[in-house]
């Protein structure tokens, strides 16, 4: 069921920016708990369910889970997908209206959890809580080749630590992950954020140096399962990246998919011109965030070969 009171055509993409910058700049980003309940708010006004699927919340051990289940969606084949929101915010329900658009553009099932978050549980929790979830899905009969793994921003991040930590634990790998702007490089150096030549309209720069202390406390933030950006990406399944150039976050991924290409990974990118972090979040107001869910959707339909 879509949100009323919702503008639901096309906008020119300038005009999306610059009204998600409205909102970026009136961000209390110091307050963690003031965060979150903002972007509850802001995303729940715009919650989407859709006829076709139905949606059911369980409890996997301590972690809230909700499972997505298009109609016509094999029941052997589930995406298990990691939420962004700096490892501070975000949940099921911030993500549920696009992850319903890639449930139906994949006719895939998506298992959508929430991680122990930061500060209050700081890092290796939500990584923890990653291994359990994923240890939950083939406890429950689900095939590592009929697994794919996605997660925008932190998730996407969290996903990328998650195949690196079960690949050096000798634990089944799932046969692909979709990453969506992916936060890779905890120490912030990559040049689209140090530099002042991107336009992000979407994140708050000034509050990625508290966030990431938050996280990574007393640990080395340079930790391949805190910054993956570091590892060595060696055996991994294939990955699929979707990232725009109006990112401060750019160059986590583009690192990321040049150190894992010379490293022989299966990996694939596409670079959005103008685009900001994560917008396929908008994709009742952006045609060409449509057109990327469909991509990730295609993507996990032809790997974890579902008709």
């Amino acid at each position: 069921m879509a949100a009323s009171n919702f503008v639901q055509f096309p906008l020119p993409l300038f005009l999306v920016k610059k009204a998600i910058r409205s909102v970026r700049d009136k961000a209390q980003w110091q307050d963690i708990q003031r965060s979150r309940r903002g972007f509850e708010y802001m995303v729940m006004k715009y919650d989407y369910k859709s006829k076709f699927c139905d949606y059911q919340t369980i409890a996997i051990d301590h972690c809230k889970a909700e499972w997505i289940n298009p109609h016509k969606a094999p029941a052997d084949k589930v995406l298990l997908y990691f939420h962004g929101g700096g490892y501070a915010t975000g949940s099921v329900n911030t993500h549920r209206a696009m992850l319903t658009k890639l449930a139906l553009a994949g006719n895939v099932r998506i298992l959508s959890f929430e991680y122990r978050l930061a500060p209050e549980n700081p890092y290796p929790a939500a990584l923890e809580d990653a291994v359990l979830a994923y240890d939950w899905v083939l406890n429950n009969g689900f095939s590592p080749t009929g697994v794919s793994f996605g997660g925008d921003s932190a998730g996407g991040g969290l996903a990328l630590a998650t195949l690196l930590y079960l690949r050096d634990h000798q634990k089944p790998l799932p046969k692909c992950a979709i990453l969506l702007s992916p936060w890779t490089d905890l120490t912030l150096s990559g040049p689209s954020f140090t530099g002042s030549h991107v336009d992000e309209p979407m994140l708050v720069k000034e509050a990625f140096h508290l966030w990431t202390k938050n996280y990574y406390t007393s640990h080395d933030p340079k930790t391949p399962y805190i910054s993956p950006v570091f590892a060595d990406f060696s055996g991994l399944p294939k990955l699929f990246i979707q990232v725009g150039t109006a990112e401060a976050l750019l160059d986590d991924s583009l690192r990321v998919y040049d150190k894992a290409k010379a490293q022989n990974v299966d990996i694939e990118i596409e670079i959005y011109q103008d685009y900001f972090h994560v917008f396929q979040s908008f994709w009742r107001l952006l045609p060409e965030a449509k057109r990327a869910i469909k991509k990730l959707g295609g993507f996990v339909a032809r790997e974890l070969e579902i008709k």
